[in-house]
């Protein structure tokens, strides 16, 4: 028996122990769960998040600078630690965006096999965007409100991934419009310029009239949007005074509030933004782009609000290391 049925067959009868690392333009993410298939659950045991930026510059150079490399494969070695002591079974790390633009990713994934034991794997961006649909809706059978299919959608640091379904999915794209990639561009100001947040609008823009044609969004009932961009903008549309994840998770926002809070965000210098309660400090450079984005998805496919998911591409991860061989 190979090793994926030996993993597959253990996922049926009993709970398995594994560990997903998530890569994006912006951040490192770690998740260590318990996967019960038959059960139908995944418990989190350690769940968390470095801001590595390890996609700056990228989208200019088409490189991966030797700083942000050497901060992610910091960040990454402690994950590793966490996963020995934790005693995960099977370990699956994706990257995204960044290592996809990147003409030296070989030294990227020179580092994290040494570091890690395994591989990254450079997804696609239907790869990433199968993978983020499965972690946001592998639960939404018991929310009476999420009502299907669904649109997801993943506001990166580097693109964007939409992806259309019910319980499966049947239509997805990627578009570079990530909070990085439209703050390096065009948010150059502080607050920005009035015609920096045009061309960043109209950049956006652009890319949606993209996944119009290849998504088919009238389907979607519900809207869910997934990281931190759209998690940030739930607890400022919540007025918490600290990030709390348990309120944010499967919190509506409505339109009206989202178009509010990107234009707040867009108006205030640096120093106001970092004074927000739920703003982590790795995001406070970028969130007036990710907030424009998740606006402009809104307004340009009329959806009267979005429902905000904590689960995402890490969950899908999570899930995938106990599929059927």
């Amino acid at each position: 028996m190979s090793q994926a049925s030996q993993m597959s067959r253990t996922c049926q009868d009993r709970a398995v122990r594994v560990a997903a690392v998530d890569c994006g333009t912006n951040s490192l993410r770690l998740l260590i769960a318990d996967v019960d298939r038959g059960a139908g659950t995944l418990t989190d045991l350690d769940r968390r998040m470095e801001i590595v930026r390890l996609g700056q510059g990228v989208d200019a150079t088409g490189r991966i600078a030797s700083e942000p490399l050497a901060r992610t494969l910091r960040a990454l070695a402690e994950y590793s630690d966490a996963i020995a002591r934790a005693g995960a079974v099977s370990v699956r790390m994706v990257a995204t965006s960044a290592i996809r633009d990147a003409a030296n990713a070989t030294e990227f994934v020179a580092g994290v096999t040494e570091i890690l034991g395994v591989a990254p794997e450079v997804l696609s961006g239907d790869e990433e965007a199968r993978l983020s649909f499965a972690g946001a809706t592998a639960e939404l059978a018991t929310v009476p409100s999420a009502r299907p299919p669904f649109l997801v959608v993943d506001i990166g640091g580097g693109s964007t991934e939409f992806v259309l379904g019910a319980t499966r999915q049947v239509a997805g794209m990627s578009v570079d419009i990530g909070c990085v990639r439209m703050t390096e561009r065009h948010l150059h100001s502080d607050p920005p310029l009035a015609d920096e947040v045009a061309a960043a609008t109209a950049d956006i823009d652009t890319a949606l009239d993209q996944v119009a044609v290849k998504v088919p969004v009238t389907q979607a009932r519900t809207l869910i949007g997934l990281a931190g961009s759209v998690t940030t903008v739930a607890g400022i549309a919540l007025g918490l005074p600290s990030y709390d994840r348990d309120r944010i998770h499967h919190a509506r926002v409505p339109a009206a509030a989202v178009h509010q809070i990107a234009g707040d965000l867009l108006g205030q210098t640096r120093e106001q933004r970092a004074a927000i309660g739920v703003m982590h400090p790795g995001r406070v450079d970028v969130i007036g782009a990710g907030a424009l984005v998740l606006d402009r998805v809104l307004t340009r496919f009329g959806f009267a609000d979005v429902m905000v998911s904590e689960h995402d591409i890490l969950d899908g991860i999570a899930w995938s290391l106990c599929q059927d061989a």
